[in-house]
């Protein structure tokens, strides 16, 4: 063979070296992009500020579980209600999301979300006696269950024990008669410029909670009509409207009210209805030499310690996964105890499980006690779509009340009459499909 006919690694044999890598790194590149493509992706969306710390979490579950990865997609909590029902409506809703438990029967009457029952009975990680009964209940159905409980939301009183010591009151009080009578003596200390108890009237909590310690259903024939012109829910609204007549809190919304936390430590109000994310910001925001100064008690009810709503978000499936089996893997993981714990410490989200409440940084933190003890008390509120829209009349009907001093009967006549308006399709609805109690 001449010199011109050789082959060019005949002519360099450094060259063979050259091409040995370069075809070594095409085959690699070609190999990872094998691997990459056996890689399970499961799409998951969180809502607000669990969208941004949740990912944290999540590099344990992709360790343990190297086949799978987790896509976050973070939704604002204002636009999540609508992006959820644009997904479904167009086909592309994730495998896995957190969701309001007061949106769940809404979307399982839309045949959204996956019945989670035999996952659930199946489940290692899972156990219903380990949850909070009442946030158990605002994710099952009367078909089936539907959700996992992720974190709770409950209500009760952030208050200034020092301002009650000066007062000469002892102890928080325990029961509604309790409640008015350490008022009246708090607003007669303060006085006439502050108050016993800021309430905001754009909310509607402490409406929801005092009905709910009445032990009477707040809809009535299968959540068909309002049931609040009832003696005891109109003696609820009353003892609500009373703080107002009597002058022990403000006629204002929380907009009227520049900053909640400068109010409370310059003593404006003493008593204020909250969720457990302002355990953090009390923290934060009062002076140190006021941290001695606050507790928290749980909410009183008509009789003693009484029943608070059962709020926060749960980990749903969606029907059209088809990776609904490693989806419920994720929702395992996030329901350990020790995960749960976790998600405590970064986000300050109280977890639905009794068992990841044991350990000193829950058990020990005396902000907290009062929440641990409240949700045992914690009850549902009715699990129909419609209730979003029922409390938003609640709230706009006590604030006219409060306004135009309208007696609790009258509140209360006026807001079963615009809950009987909002419930009148589910009714033709159920009757069409000759339904009894729902």
């Amino acid at each position: 063979m001449t010199n011109w006919q050789q082959r060019p690694w005949q002519k360099a044999p450094g060259m063979l070296v050259v091409v040995v890598i370069v075809l070594s790194a095409i085959f690699a590149a070609c190999t990872n992009g094998s691997n990459e493509d056996d890689v399970l992706e499961l799409k998951f969306w969180a809502m607000g500020r669990e969208g941004e710390i949740v990912p944290e979490l999540l590099k344990e579950f992709e360790r343990e579980n190297p086949g799978v990865r987790v896509i976050v997609q973070q939704v604002p909590w204002t636009a999540a209600h609508e992006k959820l029902l644009t997904a479904f409506a167009g086909d592309t809703l994730p495998d896995v999301a957190q969701m309001g438990n007061t949106w769940i029967s809404e979307f399982a009457a839309l045949a959204a979300i996956a019945r989670l029952d035999e996952k659930a009975d199946a489940s290692s990680v899972i156990n219903e006696r380990d949850y909070f009964p009442g946030i158990w209940a605002t994710n099952r159905l009367a078909d089936g269950l539907y959700g996992v409980p992720w974190y709770v939301d409950t209500r009760l009183l952030f208050y200034r024990q020092d301002v009650l010591r000066a007062a000469g009151i002892v102890r928080p009080p325990r029961d509604w008669a309790e409640w008015m009578q350490v008022s009246t003596a708090v607003k007669k200390h303060v006085g006439k410029d502050n108050f016993a108890l800021f309430v905001p009237l754009n909310e509607f909590d402490l409406q929801v909670s005092l009905a709910l310690q009445q032990g009477v259903p707040l809809l009535r024939d299968g959540d068909r009509y309002g049931n609040f012109s009832s003696p005891e829910l109109v003696a609820a609204l009353d003892f609500y409207l009373d703080f107002f007549r009597k002058g022990l809190a403000p006629p204002f919304s929380e907009t009227d009210i520049s900053n909640v936390w400068d109010e409370f430590a310059r003593g404006y109000f003493t008593f204020y209805l909250t969720g457990p994310w302002n355990i953090g910001e009390f923290r934060r925001r009062l002076p140190a030499d006021m941290q001695d100064d606050w507790m928290t008690a749980i909410l009183p009810g008509p009789s003693g310690p009484g029943a608070s709503t059962a709020g926060g978000s749960s980990l749903v499936l969606f029907e059209h996964s088809e990776q609904r089996d490693e989806a419920f893997r994720l929702v395992e993981f996030l329901s350990r105890p020790e995960t749960q714990q976790q998600f405590y410490e970064i986000s300050g989200n109280l977890p639905p499980r009794r068992s990841s409440w044991r350990g000193d940084r829950l058990e020990s933190d005396p902000y907290v006690v009062a929440f641990r003890e409240q949700l045992e008390r914690a009850l549902p509120v009715p699990k129909i779509p419609e209730w979003e829209r029922i409390v938003q009349e609640l709230r706009m009907v006590t604030e006219r009340a409060v306004h135009e001093k309208w007696t609790a009967a009258e509140a209360a006549r006026e807001l079963d009459n615009r809950i009987d308006h909002i419930l009148e399709k589910r009714r033709w609805m159920l009757a069409r499909e000759g339904r009894g109690d729902s």
